[in-house]
């Protein structure tokens, strides 16, 4: 009787368990969007802006004439077949619903023929070049683009870059002021912006448009979840003092190797070891607790450039170039970073950097082609997916920032997210 009763719960408790397992294995699992990202060590300096400006955002309009150019070294000796696909996505970066053929006109792989070697550099390098769209490839829609590199006939990726096409539908006006908010009103800047859709039909501008605003580029700590506060004579109003605010950083930090015949401002010493040239920076200081002073940077881009030659993509040569921030102590719940686009803007092994407890400073080594760099550190902590400088460079309300405003839609009948609008707005340049 009593194994009956026992052998009965048991059954019970695994029928519940096994409820619970279907009902949770049911749930829908949210998609890992299309982050950007290196997949291969040998490739270098991947550069991705508007044909002829190249410390551009990777924004065109749909139709327009301008292009997008785009650009990468392989650290080898020998071509390599590189292909690439083009996705289109949604608002969050997850491949649309949609046919290649929905969004792309031409063939749907392709292959990089614009190829060079490098010329008298120590390292050699093959530098690949790529215009879109192109005889191969045009664009149907606007929205959220990712290009894919492939080696071995789409079996390995290489990288992975975003960029975005947009339709000039909507009117987007934007302004970048100091927080009203005293907690922020120092070490913040407030984005309000409208959204003026009278020549363009929105039904129901609460739910079918969304919003993006970006600082200095970066998708890690996008604003994303802006709702408008009124809408008035088909005018969306954004105007918020607490959810539109950005920290407002820090100028940032730079060098300059496009030549290694002289020692450039925070250069320390160049040396030639085992066949290649090395940098090393000075050590780095906190500016946490600085006065905030106005120096012209780049937002964090860097351009390729070599003053002794030419032709800088492929007579530039690469160099190691070595930090050093100092530190008494190891920080036990997180890692520094060198942030800009020198590292993607990604956290990652490449731009970790290692505390050295003899020198008692956090070290990185870095290969990176001669030119102009801008660079931050920034600190993440364990479990956190957004770094922070305010311990490293500080937060002033005055220092200079883009921020770029998207605006996407997708109506009740739309099988897409569309960018009815764009707007690149400056935190001290009244546009």
């Amino acid at each position: 009787m009593k194994a009956t009763v026992y052998n009965t719960i048991i059954s019970l408790l695994l029928s519940v368990n096994l409820m619970a397992f279907t009902t949770l294995s049911s749930f829908p699992v949210e998609p890992e969007p299309l982050n950007e990202n290196i997949f291969k060590e040998s490739i270098k300096t991947i550069q991705l802006y508007r044909k002829g400006w190249k410390l551009s955002y990777p924004v065109i309009e749909l139709n327009g004439e301008v292009k997008l150019e785009l650009s990468f070294d392989d650290l080898s000796d020998e071509i390599n077949n590189y292909t690439y696909k083009i996705i289109h996505c949604d608002f969050k970066w997850n491949p649309s619903p949609l046919s290649e053929s929905d969004y792309i006109e031409g063939f749907l792989q392709n292959q990089f023929n614009d190829f060079q070697f490098s010329f008298n550099t120590y390292f050699k390098y093959i530098h690949y070049h790529l215009i879109l769209p192109n005889q191969d490839v045009n664009f149907l829609i606007s929205g959220n683009y990712v290009i894919e590199v492939y080696e071995d006939n789409f079996e390995k990726i290489v990288f992975r870059k975003r960029f975005i096409i947009t339709e000039p539908l909507v009117n987007v006006v934007a302004d970048v002021q100091r927080p009203v908010l005293s907690r922020y009103r120092n070490n913040s800047q407030e984005i309000n912006f409208n959204i003026e859709y009278k020549s363009f039909r929105i039904d129901n501008p609460f739910s079918d448009v969304k919003v993006a605003v970006l600082q200095n580029g970066r998708w890690d700590n996008a604003i994303q979840n802006l709702k408008p506060l009124f809408n008035k004579n088909s005018v969306l109003e954004y105007k918020d003092n607490i959810h539109n605010i950005f920290r407002g950083g820090n100028e940032y930090r730079w060098f300059d190797i496009k030549s290694i015949r002289y020692q450039s401002p925070y250069i320390k010493e160049v040396i030639f070891k085992n066949g290649y040239f090395h940098v090393y920076l000075f050590p780095e200081e906190l500016r946490s607790s600085g006065q905030y002073f106005y120096n012209q940077d780049l937002n964090g881009k860097y351009y390729v450039e070599i003053q002794e030659q030419h032709d800088s993509d492929l007579d530039a040569d690469y160099i190691y170039v070595h930090f050093s921030f100092p530190f008494e102590n190891e920080i036990p719940d997180g890692n520094f970073y060198i942030m800009g686009a020198l590292s993607g803007n990604i956290y990652s092994e490449y731009n970790k950097m290692k505390y050295n407890p003899e020198m008692k400073a956090y070290e990185l080594t870095i290969l990176l082609k001669q030119g102009y760099y801008n660079y931050r550190f920034e600190f993440l902590k364990e479990g956190s997916k957004t770094g922070d400088v305010s311990y490293t460079e500080g937060n002033h309300y005055e220092t200079e920032n883009d921020y770029i405003i998207l605006s996407y839609f997708h109506g009740s009948r739309s099988r897409y997210d569309r960018i009815i609008g764009y707007q690149i707005v400056n935190s001290l340049r009244k546009n």
